[in-house]
């Protein structure tokens, strides 16, 4: 049983697969030379990019993030503000510091783009080789960055699934999540408290606390990102939409012309021109979904008259636990299962949380869930450029609304006669990705992305050319 700060993760644009996890698995590997006393050896080191993290890693900053993360960086606590000086000694003086040693890497060389193969177990595959001055090889490790910044060695692959940690309500599925609030009458957000206590061994207040930061930055993010104007990064030259959108929307609503369900739109937008620009974002289950939660709890926060500090804890409880529900059954990596497994999955979890810090029951809230993944199925991840920009912004925009609606939707019924349950759709999302051609998994070789082609930067065409 993962965490929900499993889910939850504090990281960097643009990107949970292609940038925060390529960057985690760069700085494992120079921890791993450091433990086993070779980095003082290390004359060269030479990354193999695979499948799609090659064929749209300029535009996910891929590239850029193995070489900070080779450097030690990782994406919860780098300074945004030394990025550029740092890229820029690399690319221009061929110096990279390997755990404080300097060391000759050009990338132009030793970064080894290979967006025509797929390593065997997952199509976000990296291959770390480091040689000594005679040309010999000292180590390699295949690493797999298989969505939400999760990262895994080609051994974990191979490695069965753990049973249950010791907690007091352990489940695997829905079924057995509906089972424990049924049989303790408990909300889904206390059992995963109670669980998430037992994880960490400490108290539920320590969770509650660790949650609370959480929402901080979520709220932070929005804030940020209404206050930021100008274009963001990559040749596309999209302009920031969302701090006009929100002035246009306040006077409307002084008027009493708009309906505030609205705002979410805004906010989530708000969020993922953040990300889209290299900010700080809260990785909800992924960086390219990352405006979703976010919004919703804001919307909730901010028009509910019901809405405290701990009823913004519980949202962020159970939405946690419907992600864990579809990370352990599924996937929410857009380059495994497709857009359906990010932003799909964030409105789920939005739309189970809103459901039940307005009342819902736990019923109620799995078929919120359910709801929000159903209309979802099939989306495919076609990111023009191979950047988080388009569809990605406005996606998340509409993804955030509709959570709202289908959690409103779930209380007016008591759900009993639904026909689809989560863990069914959860399933069937899977199947769908698995069916799905590859070319619509975040590699930017078809849909939006091709049909856009001559407006996009030249990332794909560059690497699908070598």
């Amino acid at each position: 049983m993962i965490s929900i700060f499993d889910i939850f993760k504090i990281g960097i644009g643009p990107s949970s697969s292609h940038t925060v996890g390529p960057m985690k698995a760069a700085a494992a590997f120079a921890d791993l030379l450091h433990a086993e006393n070779l980095d003082t050896q290390v004359a060269r080191i030479v990354i193999e990019v695979y499948g799609s993290l090659a064929l749209t890693g300029i535009g996910h900053g891929t590239f850029d993030a193995l070489l900070l993360g080779l450097e030690g960086s990782l994406p919860h606590d780098i300074p945004l503000a030394d990025i550029p000086q740092r890229l820029e000694r690399i690319r221009t003086q061929h110096v990279l510091k390997l755990n404080g040693r300097e060391m000759a890497f050009n990338p132009e060389k030793d970064l080894d783009i290979r967006g025509d193969k797929v390593l065997p177990k997952h199509p976000n595959g990296l291959n770390f080789i480091a040689y000594h001055s005679d040309g010999q090889k000292l180590k390699e490790q295949i690493y797999y960055s298989v969505g939400g910044g999760f990262v895994v060695t080609d051994e974990g692959f191979a490695q069965e699934a753990q049973e249950n940690a010791d907690v007091p309500y352990p489940y695997k599925n829905c079924d057995e999540l509906l089972a424990q609030c049924r049989l303790n009458q408990l909300n889904i957000s206390e059992v995963v408290l109670a669980n998430e206590a037992a994880l960490a061994g400490c108290d539920e207040a320590e969770v509650r606390r660790r949650v609370a930061a959480v929402a901080d930055v979520m709220e932070n993010c929005i804030k940020r990102g209404l206050g930021a104007e100008g274009q963001l990064p990559g040749g596309l030259n999209v302009r920031r939409r969302a701090p006009q959108l929100a002035a246009k929307l306040k006077v409307l609503r002084e008027s009493e012309i708009v309906n505030t369900q609205l705002w979410p739109m805004v906010y989530a937008m708000a969020v993922n021109e953040e990300n889209a620009a290299g900010g700080r974002v809260v990785t909800a289950p992924t960086n390219g979904a990352a405006g979703i939660i976010p919004a919703v709890l804001h919307y909730f926060r901010k028009f509910n008259p019901h809405a405290n500090q701990s009823r913004v804890e519980d949202f962020l409880l159970t939405a946690g636990a419907i992600g864990i529900l579809y990370k352990t059954n599924a996937s929410i990596s857009g380059a495994d299962v497709g857009c359906q497994g990010e932003v799909g999955v964030a409105c789920s979890m939005a739309a189970g949380a809103y459901a039940e810090v307005i009342g819902g029951t736990p019923k109620q809230v799995e078929n919120a869930a359910e709801m929000a993944m159903e209309h979802h199925l099939g989306l495919t991840c076609d990111p023009v450029g191979g950047l988080v920009q388009i569809p990605c912004i406005e996606r998340n925009g509409i993804a955030a609304e509709k959570a709202l609606k289908l959690a409103t939707l779930a209380l007016l019924e008591d759900g009993t006669d639904k026909k689809v349950s989560l863990d069914e759709v959860i399933q069937t999302m899977l199947q769908t990705g698995r069916d799905m051609k590859a070319t619509y998994k975040e590699t930017s070789l078809a849909g939006l992305a091709v049909t856009l082609q001559k407006k996009a930067v030249p990332v794909s065409v560059r690497v699908v050319e070598c």
